[in-house]
């Protein structure tokens, strides 16, 4: 078994593995991905016509990376805790610092209406009302790196804490608890199928916290699309997963496809986030969930060194003192 600690930052240099191979062809559908790329093997520019990540360098990690760092901050500064609004504030400055530099890579829709509510006064405990979306699920894989999985009620109670001023309904809580109950069981030693095991529980668990509101089981299509795609061959588990599985932004989408692509690759973080990139739709984001999952279990020391290190240099990336 790895070092718990080469597991964190297998995790946490996982996601943003998966989010920069991902980020050329977001927003891009999969056919658009093979007739511009053909099938990527590795780190690529952004085509300047991406809504998005035009213009952003091969290599380039995006707003997956940054708020998970944010997150991991909070965390740090607060021994384990992360209050709400102080995560609102933190990340409408991220936004105000992308603007200023002109990026186009800004906040997802759940975040910023309920981001824009905070601004308005809304208290932080009715912000996120609404938001279904995966953008907490993609930024919460410090919570699995700093927090054990059992018991599961006090890990909620975490992962709510990441999640509750954006995401605070039933399926934004259950995509995200998914996937830190994931990382957390690889980080404390767990297998693969381990890993998926907790994340179907704890999104089971998660289901019940926060807002209802209408939608897809999560814990359901992660054991679903774990089993829909296994022993497949590569391009037909693509296919399917774009077109049963989907890949948008609807945390009942990227979630469970995140961990289709991890079946497919059989928990291997760099085969895993290039299964992503070449899936488009919201591929960094599902990159990121995958990468950090696959990381997670087989530790940094499993990541390709040479694609690590173009990670720190192209985005002054430096998790180690963090994690």
């Amino acid at each position: 078994m790895t070092d718990p600690l080469d597991r964190a930052l297998g995790a946490y240099y996982g996601l943003a593995l998966g989010d920069a191979l991902g980020m050329p062809t977001q927003s891009m559908s999969r056919q658009d991905v093979v007739r511009c790329y053909g099938t990527l093997t590795g780190f690529v520019p952004a085509h300047p016509d991406n809504p998005i990540s035009g213009g952003m360098p091969a290599g380039s990690v995006t707003d997956d990376t940054d708020q998970a760092v944010i997150v991991g901050r909070l965390i740090a500064e607060g021994r384990g805790r992360i209050d709400p609004l102080r995560l609102a504030h933190e990340l409408l400055d991220w936004e105000k610092e992308m603007k200023a530099n002109g990026s186009f890579d800004l906040l997802g829709p759940s975040t910023k209406a309920a981001l824009d509510a905070v601004a308005r006064g809304v208290p932080a405990h009715e912000a996120g009302r609404t938001g279904t979306t995966n953008g907490a699920a993609m930024r919460v894989t410090p919570v699995g790196i700093a927090c054990a999985v059992e018991p599961l009620d006090t890990f909620l109670d975490h992962v709510v804490e990441s999640c509750q001023v954006t995401h605070d309904t039933g399926i934004g809580i259950a995509g995200a608890a998914a996937v830190a109950a994931a990382v957390s069981t690889g980080v404390g030693g767990g297998t693969l199928d381990e890993a998926v095991a907790a994340a179907v529980s704890a999104a089971r668990a998660g289901a019940r916290r926060g807002h209802w509101v209408a939608g897809a089981d999560i814990a359901t299509r992660v054991a679903w699309a774990w089993d829909l795609v296994r022993g497949l061959p590569r391009a037909e588990a693509l296919d399917r997963i774009v077109t049963l599985v989907g890949t948008s932004v609807a945390s009942q989408e990227s979630v469970p496809a995140a961990f289709a692509v991890l079946s497919v690759a059989e928990g291997d973080p760099w085969r895993a986030a290039l299964l992503a990139a070449n899936l488009g739709g919201d591929s960094d984001t599902i990159g990121a969930i995958a990468g950090a999952v696959a990381g997670s279990v087989t530790g940094l020391a499993a990541l390709p060194a040479e694609a690590v290190e173009t990670l720190r240099t192209v985005n002054s990336l430096d998790l180690e003192a963090l994690t």
